[in-house]
């Protein structure tokens, strides 16, 4: 399970919100900032095909007829330089952790890639993907780029992904009906906007931004998850429309209560920890709540965490340490919610033994 510090870029995640990138923190701190001290990009006229620091071909030894590659941290400059259309069937290309700065792909090749990783790089400003007719998924998180552009005529996009950039509006997605998974951690964003189109969407990660509040997400009626962790959120207002919304992430802001949940009758997953919520209530109406992540308010009742969730059927985890009801009795802490919700099975980080 995280440890609930409220990042979610380069997320993976089933119901519990683990990050499956666990150094994506480590290069938001050490890889990145380097290419930005030490690494300057090239000027936008630059010879395309700039040798890579080896003269080795990296792919000698590659099958002329695979449909994947995958060089991360290869010190990689130039895209045209690998040769890739001596690859007539590749369909997935994974690049993280290089030194790239454009995209500049043989047009044959790209028609045919499905996947395209570009995590990590010293990429500034989306261009080059034209020809880019079968791509599902696009992942330009770690990069240096400000501005969403040249991407709406992907339209097979299911999986996008911009964490950790420099981004501060979401737009030029018009168009991308068919995607999924939209991750826009840790970059700039201010406002939810320009969603609209965005009619398949299931996924909407906004998390370390300067959100602060949830709107414009009334035409996104398949949406199941959203994290706007690490934001500037001080209530749930703006959800009404969501009826299919299963996990909602959005710890680390400064929501006080937990009203707006009224028509989110679905929600299996709910994540308030690091707020300053005081009163447990508003839940009474979700009754397939499996998760509950309520640590670091002043929350201060058991006589409220009884009321609102023992008749939770299907409620197994919930998170308590850190408010007063925890920090004011912690030797009788775990007792008394056992008491309140009868059959949980974890509190906090431990499994509920049962005798």
């Amino acid at each position: 399970m995280r440890d609930s510090k409220g990042w979610d870029g380069k997320l993976r995640v089933g119901q519990q919100a683990t990050i499956a990138d666990p150094d994506a923190d480590a290069m938001e701190e050490s890889d990145h900032s380097d290419h930005d001290h030490d690494h300057a990009a090239p000027a936008e006229d630059a010879e395309p095909v700039e040798p890579n620091e080896s003269d080795e071909d990296l792919l000698e030894d590659e099958e002329a007829d695979t449909d994947e590659i995958d060089l991360v941290h290869c010190r990689i400059k130039s895209i045209p330089a690998l040769r890739l259309e001596r690859f007539p069937k590749l369909e997935r290309l994974g690049l993280r952790q290089n030194r790239i700065t454009r995209i500049n792909m043989p047009s044959s090749v790209a028609a045919n890639l499905t996947e395209l990783d570009l995590y990590d790089n010293l990429i500034a400003h989306v261009k080059g993907l034209d020809d880019f007719r079968n791509l599902a998924s696009l992942d330009l998180s770690f990069n240096k780029i400000k501005h969403i552009k040249n991407i709406s005529h992907l339209v097979g996009l299911t999986d996008l992904y911009f964490v950790q950039n420099k981004i501060s509006k979401i737009e030029g997605l018009e168009g991308l009906v068919k995607l999924r998974n939209l991750e826009l951690g840790a970059n700039r964003i201010r406002e939810i906007e320009n969603l609209d189109t965005l009619s398949s969407l299931e996924e909407l990660w906004l998390g370390k931004n300067k959100i602060t509040e949830m709107k414009n997400l009334g035409h996104l009626s398949n949406l199941r998850l959203i994290s706007i962790q690490s934001n500037r959120l001080t209530s749930l207002s703006g959800l009404s429309s969501l009826k299919s919304l299963e996990e909602l992430y959005v710890s680390h802001n400064a929501i006080t209560d937990l009203s707006g949940l009224e028509s989110n009758t679905k929600l299996r997953v709910l994540d308030f920890t690091n707020n300053q919520v005081s009163k447990l209530e508003h839940l009474s109406h979700l009754t397939d709540l499996e998760e509950l992540w309520a640590s670091n308010n002043q929350l201060s009742s058991f006589e409220e965490v009884e009321r609102e969730l023992k008749d939770k059927k299907n409620l197994q985890t919930v998170y308590f340490e850190g408010n007063p009801l925890q920090k004011k009795g912690p030797a009788v802490y775990r007792n008394k919610v056992r008491l309140a919700i009868p059959h949980i099975m974890q509190i906090d980080a431990t499994y509920v033994r049962v005798s």
